[in-house]
């Protein structure tokens, strides 16, 4: 099994997507359909089989409507976690710097899904989700139980 995909609920579809291409550097997906009215919301692609979507708050109702779950929706995530290589890391760091977010945040070493990593830091979305970013290194990137 594979994680598919993580709803992180947004205030301004447009200024998240920007965020998440321009600053943590994903690349989009379905913007193009979102701005037309094709698509109910853009998402931006991890990985080759893995994506965040976007969701704006405004659409929370009509999303308890179709999943049958009262009070479900609109509801913040803790953190959404990506891995990458040092140097996606610290390119990362630096595209967060210049634009005023704050990298303080560190754990090291910190435990994921790939065993131990070196380091990971945690920053803010234009909507107050909580993203952190991890690298691992040969070593200490085999899974460890």
């Amino acid at each position: 099994m594979r994680l598919d995909h993580v709803v992180l609920w947004v205030n301004d579809p447009k200024l998240a997507m920007d965020f998440y291409t321009r600053v943590v550097g994903l690349e989009p997906v379905r913007f193009d359909e979102f701005r037309s009215g094709d698509a109910p919301f853009p998402s931006v692609r991890v990985s080759d089989d893995s994506i965040i979507d976007l969701c704006p708050i405004a659409n929370a109702d009509r999303t308890e409507t179709q999943t049958h779950v009262a009070g479900s929706a609109g509801h913040t995530v803790n953190h959404v976690c990506l891995a990458m290589s040092r140097a996606e890391y610290d390119a990362l760091e630096g595209r967060l710097q210049a634009d005023g977010i704050d990298t303080s945040a560190r754990l090291s070493p910190t435990y994921g899904a790939r065993g131990w990593g070196p380091e990971g830091m945690y920053f803010p979305d234009p909507d107050g989700n909580v993203i952190e970013a991890r690298y691992y290194d040969d070593h200490m990137g085999e899974r460890n139980a």
